[in-house]
């Protein structure tokens, strides 16, 4: 019951913020870990889920400048040679179902987010807690990101399909390799689509953390505003 009670309280404190709010939450009694933990796990899971709905919109990933996936390095050369022959909108495409395999999957993903959070325990909340201002993402990151890339890649594989993306890509690179005097290339875009999806997940739970710590109506229970009202006043 106590493994993240106090994972919230992060998102708002530096520090120094930290170890005060540390000092006068509730002592073991006076209000119930259960509680405590349930209602921060539930701000949680608001939170997260609300951040990765944003991205498995239409446009979620391809019209938010903080996560749009970009072509790798190897494949910019790629693009700037068809737009040289004419074949600009071919590019654009590209690019733009790159992400639209990103938001598909993001969609169908969000399980697997939600219980990675719900995975941490108790001690590694206590230990995140006096890091640094980003240490849950941090922590997310580090100790979940292989286990998510191993479930999310097939996913990613599959909306690749679902949305087109591995036809257009191959008719851009069939195209741009009968080009006399290129070098061939064959990128695993799965991969690439893969890795550049999850950094967008854990940049929007990013984007919350600072809202949480920033403004007051992201707090959404009485026992967060509770708590946080502590580090307002320090």
């Amino acid at each position: 019951m106590k493994r993240i009670a106090f994972l919230a309280v992060l998102f708002l404190c530096s520090c120094n913020e930290l170890q005060q709010v540390v000092n006068q939450l509730p002592q073991e009694g006076a209000m119930g870990n259960a509680e405590i933990g349930q209602a921060l796990k539930d701000a949680l899971d608001q939170g997260i889920d609300k951040q990765v709905k944003k991205l498995s919109l239409k446009d979620g990933f391809f019209k938010n400048e903080l996560v749009k996936i970009l072509l790798p390095e190897e494949l910019q050369k790629v693009d700037k040679t068809l737009r040289s022959i004419g074949l600009g909108k071919l590019a654009d495409e590209g690019l733009k179902v790159m992400n639209r395999a990103a938001e598909d999957a993001v969609g169908e993903a969000t399980p697997i987010f939600v219980d990675a959070v719900k995975g941490i325990s108790f001690d590694d909340a206590k230990k995140i807690l006096l890091g640094a201002d980003n240490a849950a993402t941090q922590y997310l990151q580090q100790d979940t990101s292989t286990k998510l890339y191993d479930k999310f890649k097939p996913t990613i594989g599959n909306s690749f399909q679902k949305v087109g993306a591995d036809k257009i890509w191959n008719t851009i690179i069939t195209k741009y390799n009968g080009i006399p005097g290129t070098k061939d290339v064959n990128p695993d875009l799965t991969e690439y689509v893969t890795t550049k999806a999850l950094d967008g997940v854990y940049t929007m739970i990013a984007v919350e953390e600072k809202e949480i710590r920033e403004k007051v109506s992201s707090r959404t229970t009485d026992l967060l505003k509770k708590v946080f009202a502590l580090q307002d006043g320090s």
